[in-house]
């Protein structure tokens, strides 16, 4: 191993253990900075050697191969988060990606569904059997909660306190917060774990995860994308244009355009920051402006 290979090594078991970041985080990081460390291979430079000029020859090269200005700009991130490390660590004495930049991160807004496609999907499940239940529990939490998929999944049976109507939820980096449940979230997620719901599922006591699958052991983020699929195509929902991530989408453009103030839908959703909450803002805007021009008998000439 050479001394970045275990350098790198470092840094990614410092972010994972001292600042909680997700394996999918890290990988990321992983990538860019082992390309970043091919070209210097490449290119016969040493980690120690680098001038902020070769790390501008590296993004133009990058976008030379014609790489999104979003992957570019991530590289730099990741760039500047390992040599400042090095800094810190003192393994370096200077850090020549100071005044790096890369690529401006185009945020497109999010793509939700409207209310009444929403409506179409959780009512159109029948409570007829144990998966049944289980699905229309799910799709109601990642709609009323606004939950990510990862968290949803990871949701335990004692994180459930009806008597508060919360759920506790972990979220990226560890990180905990409390939820409210709406009355029909409660109504389906008390269904679900009814004897004839979570109960009759094989094993069910074996496992404290909230969410099983037909063979009694924990749900996984693919088998939820399965039961979307299963479930939208019935109502005509396009399988392009439905994922978790767009009930999460939905939950915080439906909140807004009725009135929610952004920083409630902020600490639902476990945004850090308010400025990743407003782009919800933005679609609830473009609803509103759409809808008026429909609807509105002045609005057009």
């Amino acid at each position: 191993m050479t001394t970045s290979d275990r350098y790198l090594t470092e840094y990614l078991q410092w972010l994972t253990i001292e600042k909680g970041r997700s394996r999918a985080t890290t990988e990321a990081y992983r990538r860019d900075l082992s390309r970043l460390m091919s070209w210097m291979k490449d290119a016969d430079l040493e980690l120690d050697a680098l001038r902020e000029q070769d790390l501008e020859g590296y993004c133009n090269q990058l976008r030379r191969a014609k790489r999104a200005e979003t992957s570019i700009a991530r590289s730099v991130a990741s760039i500047r988060g390992w040599f400042a490390y090095l800094v810190v660590e003192g393994h370096l004495a200077s850090d020549p990606s100071v005044r790096l930049r890369g690529g401006r991160r185009g945020r497109s807004l999010p793509k939700p569904l409207g209310e009444d496609e929403v409506a179409a999907l959780l009512d159109s499940i029948p409570a007829v059997t144990p998966i049944d239940l289980r699905d229309r529990a799910l799709l109601e939490l990642l709609y009323g909660t606004g939950a990510r998929v990862s968290e949803v999944v990871g949701i335990g049976l004692g994180d459930l306190d009806f008597d508060e109507g919360l759920i506790l939820v972990t979220g990226k980096g560890s990180k905990q917060r409390l939820v409210p449940m709406g009355s029909t979230l409660t109504s389906a997620l008390r269904d679900y774990l009814d004897a004839r719901g979570r109960g009759s599922f094989p094993d069910a006591r074996k496992d404290s995860r909230l969410f099983l699958n037909a063979r009694g052991g924990a749900l996984s983020r693919q088998g939820v994308d399965l039961i979307i699929d299963k479930r939208a195509l019935p109502v005509g929902i396009e399988r392009s244009r439905i994922s978790a991530h767009v009930f999460r989408h939905s939950c915080a453009t439906h909140m807004l355009a009725h009135g929610a103030d952004i920083r409630v839908v902020q600490e639902l959703l476990g945004h850090v920051s308010i400025s990743t909450t407003q782009i919800y803002t933005a679609v609830a805007v473009t609803s509103l402006k759409r809808e008026y021009h429909n609807a509105h008998p002045r609005a057009h000439d």
